[in-house]
């Protein structure tokens, strides 16, 4: 069986490493998407472990789709009883791109009366739809000629882990957070750290790999394939309680510390949510104030980079001063840094080893990596002059 793992542009590496972690074998699947041959089994491995990725699809089929009429034929043929049956509900999403079908309205209603109708020609009864909560979700993609239909076996994004007690101001996303920490190398055996922590995010997840925590352990709705038909609840329980029983105590020291006291206090509450609460030592602190744990270790933070006209401005003392403390407390250290203002990344005064090209929704960034040697920095970061 083949199966879909979508992931955000800049993430594909990370995630067919996760999957060659977890024993299966990753193929291309273009930007944006990571594909596998396996069981169903493994797909509920994949959604239990996976800590980059965005959904993991089982695409039903696919087919040419020239007209209204040709997309509802191709959706009626496919095996919607490998997931729907009697008392079911679902719902359709569609995308459109370069389609002869230009309004994805269209083409999810389209699709939502060949299900209905192929279910009541199957079982006697049309399936009711339920947009908010449906049983299952349907997903199509229609790109030029060609039409694919998938169901997602997640039910909903693996981003919503369940942790997310309390928020502040633009809260990075967990699997885009996951996924920094692996392009990183982050295993737990070193210590890490976060001065500009915010809602805790990074070091939450940094916690949640350092303890071996499946991501998945911690959701409080059901997975998708939950309430597919032909869901093998002993299989998944197993699963469960192989993750459960490979927690482990985090080996290294995790700090984050932010300026803004709700900051530090959503981050200790969103900690105790995800069960490591007590792996993570939060504090409020002024960067500059800001004190990591013995070294060396891995640094990674989000300052905030601002959209608005004139923020590069407003930013710019943070990101000085970012650049001090990387300088001044954190050599040995490995850092990397994920803004959207290139500007304001030249403040920081040091020049990355690496840039990294990422996506914050939809807004393009680059994750700045800085190699923090000891004494002279002559190969790595030079100091910029000038900034």
């Amino acid at each position: 069986m083949q199966i879909l793992v979508t992931v955000a542009k800049g993430l594909e590496g990370v995630v067919r490493e996760e999957l060659r972690g977890l024993g299966l074998k990753p193929e291309e699947a273009g930007p944006g998407a990571v594909g596998f041959s396996g069981s169903m089994a493994d797909a509920y491995r994949a959604n239990l472990w996976l800590r980059a990725a965005r959904r993991v699809l089982l695409p039903l089929g696919s087919f040419e789709v020239k007209s209204g009429e040709d997309l509802y034929a191709g959706a009626l043929a496919l095996p919607w009883h490998r997931a729907l049956s009697a008392g079911r509900t679902f719902a359709v999403e569609a995308s459109v791109r370069d389609s002869a079908i230009t309004h994805s309205g269209y083409a999810a209603l389209k699709v939502k009366d060949a299900v209905a109708d192929a279910l009541r020609e199957r079982l006697g009864s049309r399936p009711d739809v339920d947009r908010r909560n449906p049983d299952v979700q349907v997903v199509v993609h229609l790109a030029g000629g060609t039409c694919t239909v998938s169901l997602d076996s997640s039910g909903g994004p693996l981003h919503k882990r369940g942790y997310r007690e309390r928020s502040v101001a633009a809260p990075l996303n967990e699997t885009l957070a996951a996924g920094m920490l692996l392009l990183m190398g982050y295993d737990g055996s070193a210590p890490f750290a976060d001065p500009l922590c915010g809602s805790g995010t990074i070091c939450v997840e940094a916690a949640l790999i350092a303890t071996r925590t499946a991501p998945g352990l911690l959701r409080k709705r059901p997975f998708g394939f939950q309430r597919w038909a032909g869901f093998e609840e002993r299989i998944w329980k197993r699963q469960v309680e192989e993750a459960r029983s490979s927690v482990r105590p985090s080996p290294s020291p995790i700090a984050g510390g932010d300026a803004d006291a709700s900051a530090v206090r959503a981050a200790e509450a969103n900690a105790e949510a995800a069960g490591v609460g007590r792996c993570v030592q939060f504090r409020r602190a002024d960067l500059s104030r800001f004190r990591p744990p013995a070294g060396p270790g891995l640094l990674i933070t989000n300052p905030p980079y601002g959209d608005h006209v004139g923020a590069g401005e407003d930013l710019a003392p943070l990101y000085q001063g970012l650049g001090d403390v990387l300088k001044q407390r954190f050599a040995g250290w490995r850092a990397a840094v994920l803004t959207g203002n290139t500007g304001l990344a030249k403040r920081v005064g040091l020049h990355p080893s690496r840039r990294i090209p990422l996506f914050n929704g939809p807004k393009e960034c680059r994750l700045l990596v800085f190699e923090l040697y000891e004494g002279s920095r002559k190969d790595g970061n030079r100091e910029v002059e000038g900034t």
